[in-house]
């Protein structure tokens, strides 16, 4: 007979079966053969929660040549009416037990909804068509049901990232193997390889494992208390990070964040601008930043085993323009009709891109851009401007002279520096023609030194030489007289074979009442040549 009862499954399980058991029957005869009988049970002692769902599992075997007639199970050895009684017939069991086997090996049976009085030992026992022959697996299964069923968690208690770490859940009820395990990671479930036993594998473990572990049985509400697991981990990157995020102004308050995760914390954050140590602590913080505060800043993070520098972020500082000035090429006097290009140079935190420019006393811009073309007299001066602010140069001057007043006094000076060449030429020029025409004179004479010697050599130039006669100053009523001190020629004839050269030669008086009365011929010194 097979014993079958259905109930509802619960999600607790518990497979009870006891090894290599043995028994034969107290009233089988003690010289029958006993070869080939037998009842196996795993395990042999089964601890169960209260309410649970528990399986004993167990296999039997016969002699050949014989075929069961029932098969069941028992909780007594006591017999009614010459009979074990079958567990499935009585009324606390019939609709909690459930027979998996059959008729063949399989002896296996499942019990719901286990209480307090259900632990005892069990006892499977089979008959067959021979009389006589039958058997029960002595002892049986002992299963011990309770309320209290402890879990702990055992777990190093520090392990360094990269290590291959098992945790272990235990309980102080031997459950079987085939109970499924829950693992919680700070109170929520995690998946795992090994739902059916008892303990966790991390190989390798991570940073991320750290965290409080715990563990409960499948079907029961029970949850171990929560063991932590430390993970050691040194800093795999180091960050700093910008408090505001946005553009920093001149005057503004900024906060540096050092990030550094690590297990265990890092001992110590130094800050760098450069090469230069600038302070410590892993918040660095910068009250009314100025435009020197610009640059890039690194923090370093030590720990134990040693440290590590974050990568530099950069602080650029933004400012309105200064030093504003205006440059100018060239001395900043030009002639009118030219002009001067005047250059606004400023210093600022982006560039200045906008440039005015105002003559002064003048509430107008005359012109925009960094250059400015100045075509007028007057002081100006430049605006720069960027989204920051502004500020205006100092004013410069610009002087612009006439242009024909210029061209005036060019002429000028070409004019007198020519006049005075020209007189120096002139005087020059007649002291040359003066001392000339004496000389020529005086030449003459010691070239030809008397009339004899040019009548004997018949070369005479000279045949007459007379003295000028005394001219009478009609106009003035004064009688010339004659220079005695002087050599005056009126009148040169040749006589001779040689040509004439000479006809007239006229006297160049000195004096100037002569030279007065001789009219326009006073200045001729040869009136004719022939």
């Amino acid at each position: 007979m097979v014993m079958s009862v259905r109930l509802a499954p619960l999600p607790l399980i518990f497979l009870l079966v006891i090894q290599g058991v043995f028994s034969d029957d107290d009233d089988d005869d003690d010289d029958k053969n006993r070869a080939g009988w037998g009842v196996s049970y795993s395990p042999s002692h089964i601890c169960a929660l209260n309410n649970s769902t528990v399986i004993m599992r167990c296999t039997y075997t016969y002699p050949t040549g014989h075929q069961i007639k029932k098969a069941f199970w028992t909780k007594t050895l006591v017999t009614y009416n010459g009979e074990y009684p079958d567990l499935s017939n009585d009324p606390e069991y019939s609709q909690r037990l459930q027979y998996l086997g059959d008729k063949q090996q399989n002896c296996t049976v499942r019990l719901s909804h286990v209480t307090l009085k259900d632990s005892r030992m069990y006892y499977f026992r089979f008959t067959t068509d021979k009389p006589n022959k039958k058997w029960t697996g002595k002892p049986g299964v002992t299963l011990n049901v309770t309320d209290e069923f402890d879990l702990q968690v055992e777990s190093p208690e520090r392990v360094t990232e990269g290590d291959s770490v098992i945790l272990t859940c235990k309980s102080s009820c031997a459950l079987t193997d085939r109970a499924t395990f829950i693992w919680y990671r700070n109170s929520l479930k995690i998946l795992t390889e090994s739902n059916f036993r008892n303990k966790l594998s991390l190989n390798p473990v991570r940073r991320e494992d750290s965290g409080r572990y715990s563990c409960a049985v499948d079907g029961h509400t029970h949850i171990s208390p929560a063991v932590q697991l430390n993970v050691m981990y040194p800093p795999k990157s180091v960050s700093v990070s910008i408090s505001p995020s946005g553009v920093i102004v001149e005057g503004d308050s900024v906060t540096l964040n050092c990030s550094s995760v690590s297990n265990p914390p890092a001992l110590n954050i130094t800050w760098f601008k450069g090469v230069k140590f600038v302070g410590s602590g892993r918040i660095f913080s910068i009250s009314k930043i100025s435009s020197d505060d610009s640059g890039e800043y690194k923090c370093k993070s030590i720990y134990e085993h040693g440290g590590k520098y974050s990568d530099p972020v950069t602080l650029n500082v933004m400012y309105p323009p200064r030093n504003v000035s205006v440059l100018v090429s060239g001395s900043g006097v030009i002639v009118e009709g030219d002009s001067v290009t005047l250059k606004c140079i400023s210093d600022s935190n982006p560039p200045a891109l906008n440039f005015s420019w105002f003559k002064e006393n003048e509430t107008s811009a005359v012109g925009s851009g960094q250059r400015f073309s100045a075509l007028q007299s007057g002081r100006f001066y430049c605006q720069a401007h960027n989204q920051h602010g502004s500020q205006r140069s100092d004013a410069v001057t610009v002087t612009v002279k006439g242009f024909f007043s210029g061209m005036f006094l060019a002429v000028i000076v070409i004019a007198v520096g020519c006049a005075v060449l020209f007189l120096v030429c002139i005087i020059m020029f007649m002291r040359k023609r003066k001392c000339g025409g004496v000389t020529d004179v005086k030449q003459n004479q010691v070239q030809h030194p008397s009339s004899s010697d040019r009548i004997h050599n018949d070369n005479d130039l000279y045949a007459r030489v007379s003295p000028s006669r005394t001219r009478t100053d009609q106009t003035a009523g004064r009688t010339e007289s004659t220079d005695s001190g002087k050599i005056q020629y009126t009148t040169i004839q040749h006589i001779g074979n040689n040509e004439a050269k000479y006809e007239n030669l006229r006297t160049l008086h000195h004096d100037p009442a002569v030279r007065s009365g001789a009219g326009k011929d006073t200045l001729v010194i040869y009136s004719s040549i022939k």
